[in-house]
């Protein structure tokens, strides 16, 4: 997760050259270069297109800023917004990302996995309706509580641009594609099921109808015990888990339904030395010998040396 980033020096040349972030994930020259810095350095089995969650939302019309050290900023959403969001226009402006698939995979050796994402509409919602991020989503979560039926019609905007955004990935080359829900583990039962696996359940529903067979990963990051319903419900063929979801769990609960993604922490991999070594070896331990993909449990760390990301990808490869 995260491959390219600010941890990578090559990848900071380029994006020095640019004003905002938003400009470099709209530049399909600049967003295959970083794109396939990772793999030429560390050689993964799979590339990461890069972008961002809230490409949705720019799809849609909405103002979107990222703020250098504070992160994304967007004008917070009310009801004239809500009615105002251009869906037709999202296959359009999501031109320049679907080129930069196109490009990677052209570039990409043939046995190199591409995988393309979005970000699931509970935690793309949450954004929008604060206009930034917050410790505890409240904003959102707040709307959801009064006002049900505007909040489900934003849901719904979402699921229909995401679907586009996926289906058009695949289309132009990706051979999967990953639905981060970020915050899905801040919702309550009942909110969960109806904000987080059901969009999820009807955007793997709209894909294949659109792209037969398509691969899709779910990542409901601090869904915890609610995991088996998340698999059980929306019909991904992958779960992605983050660090503190319990091996043991994962191996029995997870592993006979689909194909586990995870789950080492990224403070683990900045730390490095033998407590990395441990992490791995425990994964590869519990997880290794059913349908596993190797992976971090959120997004890698800017701080994180390079050198603890090349004795990862050694210690994993040499287990095999």
């Amino acid at each position: 997760m995260r491959q390219a980033g600010r941890y990578l020096p090559e990848y900071r040349a380029v994006r020095a050259g640019l004003p905002s972030f938003l400009d470099l994930c709209l530049d399909p020259d600049r967003a295959t270069e970083v794109t396939l810095q990772p793999i030429r350095r560390f050689g993964f089995d799979a590339s990461i297109v890069f972008s961002d969650i809230l490409m949705i939302p720019h799809a849609l019309g909405r103002e979107v800023r990222f703020v250098e050290g504070e992160g994304p900023r967007l004008e917070p959403i009310d009801e004239a917004g809500v009615k105002a969001l251009a869906v037709d226009d999202v296959e359009t402006r999501l031109a320049p990302l679907f080129e930069t698939v196109r490009r990677v995979r052209n570039s990409l050796p043939g046995e190199t996995t591409l995988i393309g994402f979005c970000g699931a509409p509970w935690t793309v919602a949450t954004y929008m309706v604060a206009g930034r991020g917050t410790t505890d989503q409240a904003p959102a979560r707040v709307l959801a509580a009064h006002n049900p039926s505007l909040f489900q019609e934003l849901i719904d905007c979402l699921v229909e641009a995401s679907v586009m955004s996926l289906a058009g990935q695949l289309e132009a080359g990706a051979d999967a594609v990953q639905i981060f829900d970020s915050w899905a583990g801040i919702l309550g039962e009942a909110d969960f099921d109806r904000w987080s696996i059901t969009p999820a359940m009807e955007i793997v529903r709209q894909l294949r109808e659109r792209v037969p067979g398509a691969r899709v990963i779910g990542f409901p990051k601090g869904a915890g015990l609610r995991l088996e319903r998340y698999v059980a419900r929306t019909g991904i063929d992958a779960i992605g888990i983050d660090w503190t979801t319990p091996l043991d769990y994962a191996a029995r609960r997870l592993q006979s339904a689909v194909a586990v993604q995870g789950n080492l922490d990224p403070v683990t991999l900045l730390v490095g030395g033998d407590r990395l070594d441990r992490a791995i070896d425990e994964i590869l331990r519990s997880l290794g010998s059913g349908r596993f993909i190797f992976n971090l449990g959120h997004g890698i760390l800017p701080e994180t040396p390079i050198a603890h990301v090349e004795r990862l990808v050694e210690r994993v490869r040499n287990a095999r």
